[in-house]
């Protein structure tokens, strides 16, 4: 067992600010929805590029939201990919549609054009395109088909805010945007999320589909004309969210730098596939690696774990998870997803980390694989 303190896969960075602020926010008697959540709207909107923002006590919640706001419904398919986390395709079931899935490309991990388009049928309403481990799926392309076939696209961005687009921020462009602020994003609130609206839909639905379907007048009076959810954000998850905002470049720099050093570091005699050196776009919410063919995940965690150092799986491919398989698909469906879920490793890196962090993650990858 390591001598050295334990190394998780992710920490989050909170400020002693952050901190008192939420102090404050307790003190104050005011610990839901109020204008620390207005505030927090406010500032994403800067952020987003003046466009309207919507919070949300989790990411799952948006996409819902965002595919309720897009007339999705019974009878309806969504396209996205099998290699995400599972509320992705959780949410497109939840509404009454149905998920189709389109194989990645084996270079971004992202959903591959070519099998997006292929997966296009009369019944398509949206595509959901996620961007793994921060780095943007090809909106171009995305934004092309989706024109094309006059589909909605609500991006699941849950991992990528702080990331870029040739220049564009994430959230700052396109159909909807869904960010997740759980407490492994590289920005969290906790938990919480934030739904980036269109201009051709109506905020103040986007509001009553938050919380239970109820308008209010100034009189007093209520009225409830849409079936709405209990999704709104607290100002104990909003105020550490305004904490850690002005901190988002710095920590997507040394996330880079962090990245930069993996691939400097890491020997090529590993075996290990690394993710697509993009440091022009990504945020490097993760840095992902497939093991060799046919290694034993488990026991490379365990190894792993026996000298201090914390890996996660992001993410086995959902189709082949009970649920799904239920629905129809088999193993043999999606060969990359598959591929890769089976092999991917989660590694360390967060801003917190220190140089020689990498370096031990690197060393141990070489003591372990090399006795491999």
């Amino acid at each position: 067992m390591s001598s050295l303190p334990f190394l998780p896969f992710t920490r989050p960075s909170l400020d002693e600010a952050t901190i008192a602020a939420v102090g404050d926010v307790l003190r104050s008697g005011w610990l839901t929805s109020g204008p620390k959540m207005q505030a927090f709207e406010a500032a994403l909107s800067d952020y987003c590029g003046g466009r309207t923002v919507r919070a949300f006590n989790s990411g799952t919640a948006t996409l819902e939201i965002a595919l309720r706001l897009a007339g999705v419904g019974a009878g309806d398919e969504v396209i996205t990919t099998p290699l995400t986390w599972v509320a992705t395709a959780n949410v497109i079931l939840e509404v009454g549609a149905r998920p189709v899935f389109a194989d990645i490309d084996p270079a971004t991990r992202n959903i591959a054009a070519d099998k997006l388009a292929a997966a296009v049928t009369p019944r398509t309403r949206a595509i959901i395109p996620v961007d793994l481990a921060g780095l943007p799926a090809d909106r171009d392309a995305i934004y092309a088909i989706a024109g094309q076939h006059r589909l909605r696209v609500i991006e699941d961005a849950a991992q990528s805010l702080g990331a870029s687009w040739h220049g564009k921020p994430i959230g700052s462009f396109g159909d909807f945007v869904s960010f997740s602020f759980h407490a492994n994003k590289n920005l969290t609130t906790g938990e919480g999320g934030a739904l980036v609206l269109p201009p051709d839909v109506d905020p103040a639905l986007c509001e009553r589909l938050r919380l239970q379907g109820v308008a209010r007048s100034p009189s007093g009076d209520m009225d409830v004309d849409v079936l709405g959810g209990k999704f709104n954000l607290t100002d104990i998850a909003a105020v550490i969210g305004l904490g850690q905002l002005p901190h988002l470049s710095a920590f997507t720099a040394r996330r880079r730098a962090l990245a930069r050093r993996y691939f400097e570091l890491l020997d090529p005699r590993l075996g290990l596939a690394l993710p697509l050196a993009d440091f022009e776009n990504s945020n490097w919410h993760m840095f992902q690696a497939l093991l060799p063919a046919g290694a034993d995940r488990g026991a490379f965690i365990a190894a792993m774990k026996a000298r201090g150092i914390g890996v996660g799986v992001h993410y086995p491919a959902l189709h082949l998870f009970s649920l799904y398989r239920r629905l129809g698909w088999k193993e043999g469906d999606f060969p990359i997803a598959e591929d890769v879920g089976r092999r991917i490793v989660t590694l360390p890196l967060f801003p917190a980390m220190a140089d020689g962090d990498v370096d031990r993650v690197c060393s141990a990858l070489s003591e372990i694989l090399e006795r491999r």
